[in-house]
């Protein structure tokens, strides 16, 4: 009987505290939708590039480099359904400012350049890292897209500043002094 009586209790105890257990990860995953709805909508209100050129050298980039016209057309459409979407577009995003390297056309082929694009690759590898985590740091990310534009600017202003100097005209004899002071000219000394 005592036998009996103690299975009965075990049994009974197993059952309230399943049902507590129950409840407990109802009441979690509330929190946990709750918080993801809240990271949403900050991530979601704060995910606005400026993907427009600013000036007339990076209009006309967008009719000659095809990477760069993918990269604005990427960054110009916003994800809107879930947290996931924005993931699945960082990700896109990464595989579109990695492509800018590829065939710079030959104007603006030059290390100042490169480097506005290298760090726009990092600041985008960032916004994917983040956004990508188990506890996505909303602030973060939001701070690093407004960090995206002020590169894209930065970025799209050197393109600028290699057309005005394009523009500029030489005077009688530069060339010619440009060509006396290139090292590769120089006279090998053995």
């Amino acid at each position: 009987m005592k036998l009996q009586n103690t299975f009965l209790l075990i049994a009974l105890l197993l059952i309230f505290s399943c049902k507590d257990n129950k409840e407990e990860r109802l009441i979690e995953n509330a929190k946990d939708a709750k918080k993801k709805e809240t990271i949403f909508n900050i991530i979601n209100k704060g995910w606005n590039f400026n993907s427009n050129p600013i000036n007339p050298a990076s209009q006309g980039l967008v009719a000659m480099w095809p990477e760069w016209r993918g990269f604005l057309m990427e960054l110009n459409s916003k994800p809107k359904s879930t947290i996931g979407a924005f993931q699945k577009k960082a990700r896109e995003l990464s595989k579109k400012v990695a492509e800018l390297n590829n065939n710079i056309p030959i104007a603006y082929n030059n290390p100042e350049v490169k480097s506005r694009i290298a760090v726009l690759i990092s600041k985008i590898n960032s916004l994917n890292l983040y956004i990508n985590l188990d506890e996505i740091p909303d602030q973060k990310v939001v701070a690093l897209v407004s960090e995206i534009n002020i590169q894209l600017i930065s970025l799209q202003s050197q393109l600028d500043e290699i057309v005005r100097k394009s523009t500029i005209p030489k005077e009688e004899g530069e060339s010619d002094l440009i060509k006396m002071l290139d090292p590769s000219r120089a006279i090998p000394t053995r």
